[in-house]
């Protein structure tokens, strides 16, 4: 709890200026971003702009954006990560990317061989289909990664830490980001989207993604029953499993439909990580994240 000044000082002034400050931004930090991205989107269309070097400048941009909102609203000021923590994080971010990179490739094999044919929609038609489609694909390769034993072998690195924020976003196993982002990407490719529906979807895929794993205390609403949100999410890395649920980092209407939306206001993970921290490697010990997979379990009593 913030120990606020005597009224009627000169610091008290300041407190109630940065306080009202801070819930300003608690409502526009969100909305900032969405509009950053369709800004970005409609700039890209319109000047005609690389769509791949728009992803990777806005990705870049977004990333920071919420990194200086961690600072300025925290949901938990523990929850920052330290030096040698964000050295683990990059190092699993640049899997994170050969995961993605390998993704596409498979698809774009897949999709090339697969009979071509486009749905006949407007751009405007095309776009909440998509997120529809790319959403459902998502939840439900999440889901799996959770329930399947060798996929949550996989997939669980990303759940070791103990913090939820915008940095640790990035540590996944190569091949839980191949699996993932394969599903959608092959969903989407598969029926046929245009490269600007795809372009539109990658950018919400970006705010979403991003967002629902920075410790930032803002707070949707009741837009939570139709967005993923940092609220939501927390929850969903919860070593209680009884409340986690929320496999949906874009749309919730799905953790809402199949009966895996837990969320309820101000309700908050007792404690974020995994089940058995002994099953997994510590996050600092990359290799062995990385060869996890393959590891035998140990035998007890």
């Amino acid at each position: 709890m913030e120990n606020r000044p005597e009224t009627g000082s000169p610091s008290a002034k300041s407190w109630a200026i940065a306080a009202s400050s801070r819930e300003v931004l608690r409502h526009v930090a969100y909305p900032i971003l969405a509009l950053s991205a369709a800004w970005l989107f409609a700039s890209t269309l319109r000047y005609g702009w690389d769509r791949g070097k728009a992803v990777q400048f806005f990705l870049v941009g977004a990333i920071l954006y919420l990194a200086v909102l961690e600072r300025l609203i925290p949901h938990r000021s523990d929850w920052h990560p330290s030096v040698r923590e964000l050295c683990w994080y990059a190092a699993y971010f640049v899997f994170t990317m050969a995961g993605a990179v390998l993704a596409q490739a498979v698809v774009a094999v897949v999709v090339a061989a697969a009979p071509g044919g486009g749905l006949g929609l407007a751009l405007w038609e095309q776009v909440p289909v998509a997120l529809l489609a790319s959403s459902l694909a998502g939840y439900l390769a999440h889901r799996f990664a959770h329930s399947n034993r060798w996929l949550w072998k996989v997939h669980g690195i990303h759940h070791v830490p103990r913090k939820v924020n915008v940095a640790n976003n990035g540590v996944n196993h190569v091949l839980d980001v191949a699996f993932k982002q394969g599903a959608v990407q092959l969903s989407l490719g598969l029926l046929g989207f245009s490269p600007d529906c795809l372009f539109a979807v990658a950018l919400f895929t970006i705010v979403q993604g991003y967002f629902v794993h920075a410790n930032v205390d803002v707070r949707l609403g009741p837009f939570n029953h139709v967005l993923a949100s940092p609220e939501q999410h927390r929850l969903h890395h919860s070593a209680d499993i009884d409340e986690a649920g929320h496999y949906g980092v874009d749309l919730s209407v799905w953790d809402r439909l199949f009966g895996s939306f837990t969320w309820r206001p101000d309700r908050e993970p007792a404690v974020v990580g995994v089940q058995d921290p002994t099953a997994f490697p510590e996050t600092g010990a990359v290799l062995a994240g990385l060869l996890h997979p393959w590891r035998r379990p140990t035998r007890t009593a």
